[in-house]
């Protein structure tokens, strides 16, 4: 991110523009308070007209602030510059999505995706060798498209992501997505099935038209809903139309384009659909290794001992997704902000489930206090384990200093 310190502007004593009234003026005489209420009134302008809908207006006053800035901040300056030059071009995913209108229901007029011009995660996704690996596959074939073309071959135009819930599916699309630099286009199919029904195949050929028209990542989430095996008896016959739609559209996806489709139930999927993607990718529950690597990127911003818990912590959650963990997580961050308990003492309280064998949960309260994270009295307290057990089972404190120094046994 960019900033302007004020103090770039203190020392200059020529205006880049000349007087005209509403461009900030450097000059030395004025105060430093002076130059903050400029700056802002700048930002709210810009803000006023960007709300309301005035593009080229947007355009015109950046322009502006490119050439008032440069002076001052070079590089934010020629960043702006360059984000001016690519705005026009109609071959940019930016401008290309805001020349074509969302594709609405026409009878609730409602938006049917949803759309994360430029997507950002919380902290970064944790992903097995083998995920990591398909999906910067992905990526390279984008960055790389000429070494694909004299093989003969295109890069993948469609994956599915298959896995149980809260396992990073949608994270891993707007990952993609980043790191593409596209939009990500995100249609639930779960949710707009109730406005589909009646429009189904329209509705849906539309979502998909649209996408094929602009440089972006399209993530079908839960495809199950409308692509399940046409041989189910239980399934309506226009669902089934729903199939028939989405092979034609997925056989005729361009290779310019990223098509993704999440599913929780790959077993309700008709086998045509499987056919139709390039790519399967599986998420597997993450084992104790990722979680504790999710939980030091989930809590270290905001807690100092992040590294020494979140190897504890794992132990509790294993057999979980990132979603439960982080949502456990959220919760004891709540609280302990709230003053009712401080962190350590929360996060110890999670060693405490029952669904942690007994044998562990003594070695995870002897870890709490042999890392000086928790008295012995509040490793008992929080965890249940007796303080005889927990005493038998730390390093006694002189004992470590002689092996430290090489006076004990090893």
């Amino acid at each position: 991110m960019w900033t302007i310190p004020i103090s770039a502007f203190e020392n200059s004593s020529t205006h880049p523009y000349g007087g005209s009234p509403d461009v900030f003026v450097a000059d030395s005489d004025m105060t430093r308070e002076n130059k903050k209420t400029d700056i802002e009134t700048d930002f709210l302008q810009l803000a006023r007209i960007a709300l309301s809908g005035r593009t080229q207006d947007v355009q015109v006053i950046l322009r502006r602030a490119a050439k008032r800035y440069h002076p001052f901040v070079p590089g934010f300056a020629d960043a702006l510059t360059t984000l001016l030059h690519e705005s026009p071009s109609a071959t940019l995913p930016l401008r290309r999505q805001a020349e074509v209108p969302l594709p609405v229901d026409l009878d609730s007029r409602l938006h049917l995706m949803r759309v994360e011009p430029e997507p950002a995660l919380d902290h970064e996704p944790v992903f097995t060798p083998d995920l990591e690996s398909a999906l910067r596959q992905i990526v390279e074939e984008r960055r790389n498209p000429d070494a694909l073309i004299r093989a003969g071959l295109d890069p993948t135009r469609a994956a599915l992501f298959v896995g149980p819930p809260g396992v990073g599916k949608t994270m891993a699309a707007r990952w993609l997505a980043r790191e593409l630099k596209r939009p990500l286009l995100i249609l639930d199919l779960a949710a707009v099935m109730s406005s589909l029904l009646g429009r189904t195949g329209s509705n849906l050929r539309h979502v998909l038209e649209y996408a094929k028209m602009i440089d972006c990542v399209l993530l079908l989430d839960e495809l199950d809903a409308i692509a399940k095996r046409r041989d189910d008896r239980g399934e309506i016959g226009e669902l089934k139309r729903l199939v028939t739609v989405l092979i034609q559209q997925i056989d005729d996806w361009p290779s310019s384009g990223i098509l993704l489709a999440a599913t929780n139930h790959p077993d309700l999927l008709d086998p045509a659909i499987w056919r139709r993607f390039d790519l399967h990718v599986e998420f597997p529950l993450p084992d104790q290794q990722a979680i504790a690597r999710f939980i030091e990127g989930t809590i270290a911003p905001y807690f100092q001992s992040a590294h020494s818990w979140s190897g504890l912590l794992a132990v509790a959650f294993e057999g979980r997704s990132f979603s439960d963990v982080e949502r456990v997580l959220t919760t004891a961050r709540r609280s302990a902000a709230l003053g009712s308990l401080p962190l350590e003492e929360r996060f110890a309280g999670l060693l405490a489930s029952k669904s942690i064998r007994k044998s562990t949960r003594i070695q995870l309260a002897a870890a709490i206090v042999d890392r000086g994270l928790l008295s012995q009295r509040k490793a008992r307290e929080l965890t249940g384990v007796s303080r005889d057990t927990i005493r038998n089972r730390t390093t006694p404190k002189g004992k470590s200093a002689r092996r430290k120094n090489g006076r004990g046994p090893s």
